[in-house]
């Protein structure tokens, strides 16, 4: 059993010490928490805990404390992907919950399995998921003052269970005073996808990561029969050309965890066998 989360970049520059070890700890807990859950659940059931633990902090940019959009409101988006049965489902710029992730995992079980803005909020409420708010005062503030956050992103978890299944989710607020309707890569194929040789959960500028459909390509790739290390590779090379802004997080079916960015330095923390090991 592995499991790896990722919670988006911070810049050491303009990221006070204080905040890099509160992400280290947060972190470190809830690949903890999340390994132990997965030792009696299975891959996708592990990957939707992990990621609402990390939607629940606030540290982090995805359910609580979301990124407010130009028009001021929160639309947040999330998906799953489950690498054995292929499914693929999501919620894109949906408001008002708690967990888009609880919300897409849900939509595993109907045949319509991505759902975006209105429709995704009609379904919330037919399932009877409660109101809530998102917005906390800081964001509020950035806001208003029109100053993007640093140090936030993008959160995801793959996980590899016991029976060598492998599933990844990833969850987004978005990047910010972004146009109404702007779509995030966190709902599609190219930023979260998995089969039954790897599983990839990406993070960083959305646009850059949809035009060379990273996670896609490195599953993929994986699935070809390159070496996880090569497919990153060639994959972030094709990043490159682009000048794109990404990082990824990666397992694939031997157990092998991966991880890479193409600007220090992407947060994240693995556990194998019990032992964690998080960005530094």
């Amino acid at each position: 059993m592995k499991l790896i989360i990722h919670g988006g970049f911070f810049s050491e520059s303009s990221t006070s010490l204080e905040i890099k070890h509160a992400k280290q700890n947060a972190l470190k807990e809830i690949a903890g928490d999340s390994y132990e859950y997965l030792k009696t659940h299975t891959a996708v059931e592990t990957v939707v805990y992990a990621v609402s633990l990390l939607e629940n902090n606030l540290l982090f940019n995805a359910g609580l404390g979301s990124q407010i959009q130009s028009d001021g409101k929160i639309r947040m988006s999330s998906s799953i992907h489950d690498g054995n049965s292929k499914k693929f489902s999501g919620v894109i710029n949906v408001q008002n919950i708690q967990n888009p992730i609880r919300l897409a995992e849900l939509l595993m079980q109907e045949d319509d399995r991505v759902l975006g803005a209105e429709g995704a909020n009609k379904y919330a409420a037919e399932k009877n998921i409660p109101l809530y708010n998102p917005e906390l005062p800081q964001r509020r503030k950035e806001y208003e003052e029109k100053v993007k956050s640093l140090g936030l992103g993008t959160v995801g978890c793959v996980a590899l269970d016991g029976e060598g299944k492998i599933a990844a989710a990833t969850s987004t607020g978005g990047k910010g005073f972004e146009l109404v309707g702007r779509i995030s890569d966190s709902a599609t194929a190219a930023g979260n996808f998995a089969n039954n040789f790897a599983g990839v959960s990406c993070t960083g500028v959305g646009e850059d990561i949809v035009s060379v459909a990273l996670a896609t390509k490195i599953v993929t790739r994986i699935s070809d029969g390159f070496s996880m290390e090569k497919a990153f590779e060639k994959s972030f090379f094709e990043l490159k050309e682009i000048d794109g802004f990404a990082g990824a997080i990666c397992i694939e079916k031997d157990g092998s965890i991966h991880h890479q960015d193409s600007h220090p330095y992407m947060v994240w923390a693995s556990c194998d066998e019990g032992i964690i090991e998080c960005f530094q």
